[in-house]
Parts: C-alpha cells; structure tokens; sequence
C-alpha cells in the first residue's frame, strides 16, 4: 500500500432483508428457514476511498448514506460482498455506544476484556490501565457493572480505551458528540496529538466545522456511493451547497445566489480605500455591505467572512461586537472601517451574512473577491500584526543598511 493507511476498491455491501422471520425452533423445523428479499439492500455500491497514512479523514452524508458502513468495513466488522479492503497498520475502532462492553462486568474488568481483545499482552494492560482510568475520569464509577453507565460514561471509557493501545489507525463514529463538552475538547486535543505522532484518524461527524478544522481530507457519501472526496473544506462546502440547493435563490440582476430566510438580501459587497486606489497591507480599507430589508429585524447581525485563496478562514468581522441590531424595512447599509488592513498580499474570498435571532436570513458564500497588495516590507503568513518592539540593542537605519554592502 506504501503512502496509504486504508483502501477501499469497489466496495459494495449488501444486506438481505428477511421478509419472513422464525421466531421459534418448532417454526423453523415446520415452515423451513426465514426467507430474504432476493436483492436485499445496498449499504455501498462501488465505492472506492483511499486515505493517505498520517492524515485525518473525514465522511460526511446524511442519515443513512453509509458512512457508518463504510467505517465497519473498514474496521473488519463487515465483509464487503464486493471489491477489496486493505489496511496497513494497527486499527483501533471507536463505533457504537457500548460495543465491546460486557454489561455485567465492571469497567475495570471491560478495560482488561477489551485490553485482550486488541492484542495487549497482559503487562501492558497493566500498564495502560491506570491511563484508560485517569483518562476516562469516572471516578468511584470504574468499579460499578457498566450496565448503569449513562451514555457519556460508555464514551468516555471507550476512547480512552481506544486510543490508549496507540493505534496506527483510528476510526471514531458520531458518538463522540454524546460527551460533554469538557471531554469533548479533551478528545480532540488527543486527536490533535495522536495526528502529530503520526497516527490516522478517520472519522465521521454532522458537525461540518469538526470536518472542516479537523480533516486534511474528507469523502461525501450518498446513497451508498462516493460523490467527492477531496481536501475537508471542498468536500463540506459541496456537501452544505447541495443541502441549501432547495433553499439557494439566484437574483438574475445581481447574478448573487442567496441562501436564508429572506426577509433581507445583501444587494452587494464592496471595498474602499481612502485613495480610491488598490488595498495595502497596512493601509486604512472600508467594507460596505448593501441590503434591502422585506421585513423587519429585530436581533440581526451582520457578518463578513474572508477566506484565503487557499481555503483557510482568516476571519469573520461583525456587528455582533456592538450587539444586535434594529433593522427597518427598507434599502440600508453598513460600514466596517479598518484603519489599517492587516491581510497579507494575495487573493481573498469574500462572504457577506445576515442573521436574525440565530437564523440565516441571506447568506451570500464566497461571491466576492479581494485583492491585497504588499506594502513593500517583510510579509509573511496571513495576517500583519503591528505592534511596538523593545530590545537591548541599538536600532540601526534601514536606509543605512540599504546604502552600504550586504553582509
């Protein structure tokens, strides 16, 4: 497999549908055994994903898309009825709530059963409990049958044990999203780690900004079948356009296409400078956003999302600084004066956004371009950052250095 952690050729799984249970031996011996539907259902149809080693992934669709399908297989739970899977590494899988547990026994005992079950030897179980209990953080609970853990606590314990065999590979499904939010963060600090030791991590999530901040990569599923896979915030943002597609309303005369409520379209989004000339790392610049309001608003914000040309989020500008808004019906506008422009030279996509008592009412993505020229100096990343220096030494006269030789 060489640079790949996990492929999946032509995968297809399907499962047969019994149309005629057999509840009992007696109707088993009479009435023969249960019949399937002869075609079943297709949970995957030809799908092929491949996930580079020391990447996070990424699957993202709706209910029922077979993205949890596709991790089982991935993971040796299911057989594909079709195509080829191949793993390169040690897989630890994190799939559903309690899998794995024996309801009986302790959570300490669990920790051993599953220590076991994952190819542990019995001194390193000892040596890892201790870590699964502290990072799990059940308290006196780790002693207790796990048949009266709440589903927080059946997460808890099951990533901590996941994770504490240091897989090579690590497949997680939604439940991680059952946690509270303290474990929640500690989780994904953790998978924060384990992507810079170099490990895999494959993941499923609703949460398209986990996919987005998280993944290198991500794959759509649909309908059992693959329609993208490319970087996380490609796959996510076709992935929103074709959940808004419904609800997308494209203004002819504008040539905007507008998503949200309606009860008011953004009309344009414009910069300006003091000079009427180029934006200027550095040098004062002016947002203006036009709207026309249908309908009153009584909470609204109103927002400016600025990408980098290589798909980063710089930053999110808005009103919400102030507090929220009255907005009459009507044509208006707002302004956000900048005294000085702290993106770095290159090309920026522009969003503008209004949003009323935590609802979108138009949502314009990514239709506007900005262009920042450099000022001359030393720039680096994506933001200036000015400040005032103090040092030791002695100041030296950059015109001084530019005059004599370098070196």
């Amino acid at each position: 497999m060489g640079e790949n952690a996990i492929e999946l050729i032509d995968v297809s799984k399907r499962f047969r549908i019994k149309t005629q249970r057999r509840q009992t031996l007696k109707e088993r011996a009479v009435r023969g055994p249960a019949t399937s539907h002869r075609d079943g259902f297709w949970a995957l149809r030809h799908a092929s994903i491949t996930i580079p080693k020391g990447s996070t992934f990424g699957l993202v669709g709706p209910n029922g898309a077979g993205k949890s399908t596709a991790l089982k297989v991935m993971a040796g739970i299911y057989r594909p009825t079709q195509g080829a899977v191949h793993i390169d590494g040690r897989l630890s899988a994190l799939l559903e709530l309690g899998a794995g547990f024996h309801p009986e026994l302790s959570g300490r005992e669990n920790i051993a059963l599953n220590a076991s079950i994952l190819g542990l030897s019995p001194l390193e179980t000892d040596q890892a409990m201790e870590e699964i209990i502290d990072f799990a953080d059940l308290g006196d609970h780790i002693d207790a049958p796990v048949k009266v853990y709440s589903s927080g606590m059946y997460v808890r314990l099951g990533f901590a044990i996941a994770v504490a065999v240091r897989p090579e590979i690590l497949v997680i499904d939604e439940v991680i999203a059952v946690g509270d939010e303290r474990f929640q963060r500690k989780c994904f600090d953790h998978l924060h780690e384990l992507r810079s030791a170099g490990s895999t991590v494959v993941i499923v999530s609703h949460s398209m900004a986990v996919i987005e901040d998280m993944c290198d990569q991500a794959v759509w599923i649909d309908g059992g079948q693959v329609q993208l896979e490319g970087s996380g915030r490609e796959v996510v943002r076709a992935y929103l356009d074709s959940v808004n597609l419904g609800d997308s309303v494209r203004d002819e005369s504008t040539g905007l296409v507008h998503r949200g409520t309606g009860e008011a379209l953004v009309n344009d989004l414009v910069v300006h400078t003091d000079d009427g000339g180029p934006v200027i790392t550095g040098r004062p610049l002016t947002f203006e956003m036009t709207y026309e309001c249908r309908e009153e608003l009584h909470e609204a914000i109103f927002a400016v999302n600025i990408v980098h040309e290589s798909g980063v989020r710089v930053a999110c500008p808005s009103t919400h600084v102030r507090g929220m808004l009255e907005v009459p019906v009507g044509p208006g506008e707002v302004r956000l004066r900048i005294p000085s422009c702290p993106l770095q030279p290159g090309r920026y996509r522009l969003s503008a956004t209004i949003v009323d008592s935590s609802r979108f009412v138009d949502d314009v993505a990514e239709q506007f371009d900005l262009v920042v020229r450099p000022s001359g100096g030393l720039e680096a990343g994506l933001v200036q950052i000015s400040g005032e220096w103090s040092v030791s030494g002695t100041w030296r006269s950059l015109e001084s250095e530019a005059a004599g030789p370098l070196g």
